[in-house]
């Protein structure tokens, strides 16, 4: 019945996808088409009958040229957005073709084991302890909720408090210390484990955004009870790395379970070169990172880590009389994520890792951080442009004019241009334009025609020459 129902369909979508794809790396990067063009053309009545599915995708396939972000373009900086890895896409295809429910390994064996091997393979990318729990989820997001759930059952089993059976009502205060430089994600965490985020301690950061390890030591020493420190591996704004070494002795010492949040910097362990930036990580309980952003897998896949697997399994897992779950060797997800129905989102993992290998992924990290300071080299010899940020890694932070109406007008400008597309931020009170390099494909051309173009729009607003 199935026989040769899908290929004409597929084909189409293949047709439609190759085309976009042949044009990204020279088209306009921002979308061309706003909120009311895109209803216009896809709003309409439901149907009673249906509609035909080719004319639906020819519909989709035109409108995603107008309407989308080209993120996966060699000049997307916006936010740390990778593109997808030729191979990774493919691999996606595949899951999708599969359409396996990953939560347990009788619903699908082989993502089950596909999603244990390519768990086994980050641990070694990242040299983390082996025996650490491995869960594949939706971002870093639930990464990081997912290891804050592992931590939040740890700290409080320690004191003999049972939070999965008896919940946060009557339990002993988990101190909660973070960076006053932490990403949202550590606080929408906070939010959705119960702990709420008006308790947070703050520690203050130095002017990079690390932060300061002599100020942790002073609130931890005030704090008795359950503790939880939160480290960063990467800052959002300037790439910086909290000095883990020194946290992780600190928050040992307090007897704290210590976490970090490494969404893209916890790829610095894949390089030889940029490794010493993130010394020290090892020394924590649970990390969080994002497949999607330096791996350049599509979206769709955060990876928590837990050191100590009994608290990440204990914190996650759910049993049902309906569901097979043998409790052997075979690996059930759901004892590690928050979802049972999901993806197999640990297939373009693997296939990326076994695609690259460690020097493929080392080179990847490499070339991205090579295109951000060739990218802040050219900004930063432009007179009236200042780099505000030590380019450590892939982000690059700049002011115009040391104005923040100029900065912001720059950013605007760029995006308008189409050349490339990044975004703005606040950085110390101050704006600032945020220069994201993340795409396997970014070429040293690509670095130098977006500088020349931020350089051209600048120029224009100064009154230099036109744009």
């Amino acid at each position: 019945m199935l026989t040769g129902t899908f290929d004409p369909l597929l084909e189409r979508a293949r047709a439609h996808a190759s085309e976009y794809l042949r044009h990204l790396p020279e088209r306009h990067v921002g979308a061309r088409a706003g909120r009311d063009e895109l209803l216009s053309a896809l709003r309409a009545p439901l149907s009673q009958r249906g509609e035909d599915g080719g004319a639906v995708i020819d519909l989709l396939a035109a409108q995603g040229e107008r309407g989308t972000v080209a993120s996966a373009s060699p000049r997307y900086f916006g936010f740390v957005i990778g593109g997808s890895h030729p191979v990774a896409l493919a691999a996606d295809l595949l899951t999708s073709a599969w359409d396996q429910n990953a939560g347990i390994h009788a619903t699908s064996p082989l993502a089950a084991v596909v999603e244990e091997v390519a768990g086994e393979w980050l641990l070694e990318l990242f040299d983390l302890p082996r025996a650490s729990g491995v869960g594949f989820v939706t971002g870093c997001q639930m990464a990081n909720f997912t290891c804050l759930a592992a931590a939040r059952h740890g700290v409080l089993r320690r004191v003999g408090w049972d939070v999965e059976a008896d919940g946060l009502s009557g339990a002993p205060r988990v101190n909660i210390v973070v960076s006053a430089e932490s990403h949202v994600t550590i606080d929408v965490a906070m939010r959705y484990l119960g702990l709420g985020t008006r308790a947070l301690r703050r520690v203050e950061a130095d002017a990079q955004g690390r932060m300061r390890p002599e100020r942790l030591r002073e609130v931890l020493a005030a704090f008795d009870g359950p503790t939880i420190v939160c480290a960063q591996a990467g800052n959002v704004n300037t790439g910086a790395f909290d000095p883990l070494r020194e946290i992780g002795g600190i928050a040992h010492d307090a007897g704290a379970w210590l976490h970090v949040d490494g969404a893209f910097g916890l790829w610095a362990r894949a390089s030889r070169t940029h490794k010493a930036l993130a010394d020290g990580v090892e020394l924590a309980d649970s990390w969080a990172t994002d497949a999607h952003k330096w791996l350049n897998v599509p979206y769709d896949c955060g990876v928590a880590i837990v050191r100590h697997a009994e608290d990440h399994r204990a914190a996650m897992t759910s049993a049902a009389a309906y569901l097979i779950q043998t409790g052997g060797a075979e690996r059930d997800a759901v004892d590690w994520v928050p979802e049972f129905s999901r993806r197999a989102r640990g297939v373009p993992v693997y296939a990326t890792l076994r695609t690259l290998g460690r020097e493929g992924v080392e080179a990847l990290v490499d070339r991205c951080c090579a295109r951000a300071r060739q990218i802040a080299g050219i900004l930063a010899a432009e007179a009236g442009v200042r780099v505000l940020n030590d380019v450590v890694l892939n982000q690059v932070l700049v002011r115009f004019g040391d104005d923040d109406a100029i900065t912001r007008d720059v950013v605007t400008g760029v995006q308008r241009d189409g050349t490339c597309w990044l975004s703005g931020t606040t950085w110390h009170g101050m704006a600032a334009m945020r220069v994201s390099v993340s795409n396997w494909a970014t070429s040293e051309d690509d670095a130098a025609r977006s500088a020349a173009a931020i350089v051209r729009v600048f120029r224009a607003l100064r009154g230099d020459r036109p744009a």
